[in-house]
């Protein structure tokens, strides 16, 4: 498999891993808030779940540092991955928009992440 299909993998990987974890989490939550079901029944049905995009997560930094040679970029892209899909599901979920301290906190993360990978 040539270099850059490796890169696109290892980002698909880590951006399908993460936003499954994410779900995971915010559907654990929201069905808990509601309490639709038992505790235990959803808590099984998403540790399942998050189990499976743990996979994905170790498939994309077992082959993302092959792919990269390097580490951090893994886990920049992993952390970028988690910067866009952390805030569309949690919009989609819950229907919030960011508290000025979370949107403030939120953009300096973004300008943290820029600064280690250009710098």
């Amino acid at each position: 498999m040539g270099s850059i299909y490796s890169k696109i993998l290892v980002v698909v990987l880590l951006f399908i891993g993460e936003a499954l974890s994410i779900y995971a989490e915010m559907v654990g939550a929201r069905s808990n808030q509601i309490a639709s079901q038992p505790f235990l029944q959803i808590f099984l049905k998403m540790f399942l779940l998050i189990t499976f995009a743990g996979g994905f997560l170790i498939a994309g930094y077992m082959l993302g540092l092959n792919a990269f040679k390097n580490i951090w970029i893994v886990s920049a892209a992993s952390i970028t991955s988690i910067l866009i899909v952390e805030p569309i599901l949690s919009w989609l979920f819950f229907q919030q928009i960011p508290t000025t301290g979370a949107l403030i906190g939120f953009v300096l993360g973004v300008i943290g992440l820029f600064l280690s990978v250009f710098f």
